[in-house]
């Protein structure tokens, strides 16, 4: 087996930044989200693409899968949600094994509320403390290691 190929003092101390920004930026949505509409991260991530959807209503795989969420830690969410009368969900017509979440009126107006704040925090955090050119090249280089991570031999975004 050959020897691993260590990160190198510079590589490690920007890891570690990486790691600290993603903390930092959960912990400042999380307060922000909590603190302003009275709801988790979580559920603004649910409701983000529910409330984008043509008629407000996804495939609870489709929701899934844009969040990248586990099947049992979906269905967990949706519930806790369902009970605030955040979501429903309903049947799926054409395939009896599969179910529909749909944002209900309660759930609209609060991601509603929800989206300027969160909106305002992202920029204020992430995208503030850069000039256009340095948001241009942070989104090139984000798109390249988004193409690794995701297997994309070109490497493009």
């Amino acid at each position: 087996m050959s020897e691993p190929r260590w990160l190198t003092p510079r590589e490690a101390e920007i890891w570690a930044m990486y790691r600290r920004l993603g903390r930092g930026l959960q912990r400042a949505q999380d307060q922000q989200l909590q603190r302003d509409s009275g709801i988790s991260a979580a559920d603004y991530a649910l409701l983000a693409p529910l409330s984008e959807s043509e008629d407000g209503v996804l495939r609870a795989r489709e929701l899934g899968a844009w969040v990248d969420w586990e099947r049992s830690r979906l269905s967990h969410q949706i519930s806790r949600m369902e009970k605030r009368g955040l979501v429903v969900r309903e049947a799926c017509a054409d395939d009896a094994r599969g179910s529909m979440v749909r944002l209900t009126a309660k759930g609209r107006e609060t991601v509603e509320g929800a989206a300027p704040g969160h909106v305002d925090i992202v920029r204020q955090l992430f995208f503030g403390p850069l000039d256009a050119d340095e948001t241009k090249t942070l989104g090139d280089l984000l798109g390249r290691i988004v193409a690794a991570v995701e297997g994309d031999t070109e490497g493009g975004a």
